[in-house]
């Protein structure tokens, strides 16, 4: 089944626009509908002096070609300088293909990045794309990052530092454990997904010296999540969450907070990660890089992220689709687009990408490096 992807490609001025233009000369096995201004689309391929052919909705795109849905800017585009007029077509952009994607237009949602300061500055109030779908879906959902090492889920996103222990309550908790464990099942074939989750203070609270948020919130869930057959381990100290022999053990760790488990995820490989959002009735993924202004126009900008998104999206949408393989292959066996369970990998000799079973992909699709 050749899935139909939406894609957005972000903050105009930003280089999600070129890396468009540079995923469209290596398409995934996609048809591809991005929801964009063509004006922008074109400046970018002129400014990367690359081929590219637009096309309207209902015709079959090639290398070098895209299909587009036309989502006009107040102002045309400078590469590199954000204009907060143009804010209403970055949200119109994104609300426009979720709204198609739950009207079962397209098989899932591949998005850029956004600039949150110039939309918000055009008078939109504006968090993040995951809590937008989310709330167009009316569904509640949880941001997982992943690259070839490591997943990271988070039990929080965007959220002041001081509001976070606020925010974590035994219901929220519960909820955020319960679409992870789904979605991995459904998504990514695991019959028992090994969840690692991290407590939220320092020493995960030294028992209670530092902190009560585990023994009054996170070690309750977990005791209860256990007692009802999920397979969850914590909560642990941050700080020694990530060494190998723990990651060995689990296949997805959960951040209380979006600083305690990225910074640890893109230091572990930020080319070739990737955002995904899990609870959302159609996949999204995103990349794991901003709008990278200074970047933008100059052909400097990687596309790994963007290709590994959009391949990645590709897998899951015919995942879906097709129910197949079934759920409930052993734990860590599934590997889609090179991404699996941190645990398949942890342990793998220095220099190795990863320990799969035999005949799996290991590494990202043929052109998903740069």
């Amino acid at each position: 089944m050749r899935p139909r992807l939406a894609l957005v490609p972000g903050e105009p001025a930003g280089v999600g626009p070129e890396l468009c233009v540079r995923l469209a000369q290596q398409p995934p096995d996609a048809d591809l509908v991005a929801f964009a201004d063509p004006a922008t689309l074109t400046a970018a391929a002129e400014a990367l002096r690359l081929p590219l052919k637009l096309l309207s909705p209902g015709e079959h795109a090639g290398p070098g070609e895209l299909v587009v849905k036309p989502v006009p800017q107040a102002t045309p585009v400078r590469f590199g300088h954000a204009d907060p007029a143009n804010a209403a077509a970055v949200i119109g952009a994104l609300r426009e293909a979720g709204a198609a994607c739950l009207r079962g237009e397209f098989h899932g949602l591949v998005t850029g990045p956004v600039n949150k300061a110039s939309i918000n500055a055009g008078g939109i109030a504006y968090t993040g794309t995951t809590e937008l779908l989310a709330r167009q879906a009316g569904v509640e959902v949880v941001m997982m990052l992943a690259n070839p090492t490591l997943w990271v889920a988070l039990a929080t996103t965007h959220l002041p530092l001081r509001e976070v222990p606020d925010a974590i309550t035994r219901p929220q908790l519960t909820r955020v454990i319960r679409i992870i464990d789904a979605a991995l099942r459904r998504d990514f074939g695991l019959a028992l997904p090994r969840i690692a989750v991290l407590g939220l203070n320092p020493h995960a609270g030294e028992q209670g010296h530092l902190g009560r948020e585990e023994i009054e919130v996170i070690e309750p869930v977990i005791a209860a999540l256990r007692a009802d057959g999920l397979r969850l381990s914590g909560p642990f100290p941050a700080d020694t969450a990530f060494l190998r022999p723990r990651l060995a053990q689990c296949d997805v760790v959960l951040a209380m907070y979006h600083d305690q488990g990225l910074p640890v995820l893109k230091h572990a490989g930020f080319e070739d990660a990737v955002n995904l959002t899990l609870g959302l009735p159609y996949p999204r993924v995103a990349v794991d890089h901003g709008t990278a202004l200074e970047l933008a126009g100059r052909g400097d900008a990687d596309p790994s992220s963007l290709i590994a998104a959009a391949a990645l999206c590709t897998q899951l949408a015919q995942r879906r689709v097709a129910s197949s393989p079934p759920v409930g292959a052993p734990s860590g066996a599934m590997l889609l687009n090179g991404i699996a369970p941190a645990g398949a990998r942890s342990i793998a000799p220095e220099g190795a990408h990863g320990i799969a079973p035999e005949g799996a992909p290991t590494g990202w699709p043929e052109g998903g490096r740069r």
